[in-house]
């Protein structure tokens, strides 16, 4: 459990990381020079997001169509839904199924 100065000092870093691409990319240059943890953990989920929207976009849609590709797009909005609202709450809630993945694969950000 972070304590909750942390958690207040990274909050607006970590719900920006959810504004877009951009918004993460943002969010990971504010938390570059003074690491935040609570942040890091919200813009490596983030990233993680980010990759997926990706592959759907160039992978899934190309070979399984638009409405593969447009239920895949739900989901992770539904994902994004569950990353933000952890932010704006002030905890570190992995998004379900990936969350764990990401926070391994991005753990040097």
């Amino acid at each position: 459990m972070k304590n909750l100065t942390t958690i207040e000092q990274g909050k607006t870093n970590a719900i920006i990381s959810y504004i877009t691409i951009i918004g993460t990319i943002i969010a990971f240059i504010l938390n570059s020079s003074k690491k935040n943890s609570f942040t890091s953990f919200h813009i490596r989920q983030m990233i993680g997001l980010n990759l997926l929207s990706l592959i759907n976009s160039w992978v899934i849609y190309r070979f399984f169509g638009g409405i593969a590709s447009w239920t895949i797009s739900a989901l992770l909005a539904v994902l994004w839904f569950i990353g933000l609202m952890g932010a704006i709450n002030g905890e570190e809630k992995k998004v379900p199924v990936f969350g764990d993945y990401f926070q391994d694969w991005f753990k040097s950000l």
